[in-house]
C-alpha cells in the first residue's frame, strides 16, 4: 500500500532526514520519498505489518505535524 501524507514544518535537508530515518525504523515500511517542497511524504508501506496511524505519530514524534 503506497499513502502520501501532507507534512507540515519540513523546510531543510536535516527534516528530510528526521522524517526518513523514522519511517525507515517501522517495520513493515518498504518505501519513503519525501518532497520538502509539497510538503508531502510517501510511504509504502505492508498494511499487514504497520499500521497509518502508526506512520502518523512517527512523523509527529519528530516534530512535525501530519494532516490527514
Amino acid at each position: 500500500m503506497t499513502v502520501t501524507l501532507q507534512v507540515k514544518g519540513m523546510t531543510c535537508a536535516h527534516c528530510k532526514a528526521a522524517v526518513t530515518n523514522a519511517l525507515r525504523e517501522l517495520e513493515g515500511v518498504q518505501r519513503v520519498e519525501v518532497h520538502l517542497e509539497k510538503g508531502t511524504v510517501d510511504v509504502e508501506y505492508d498494511e499487514a505489518t504497520v499500521k497509518l496511524e502508526a506512520l502518523k505519530e512517527v512523523i509527529e514524534e519528530q516534530g512535525y505535524d501530519v494532516e490527514s
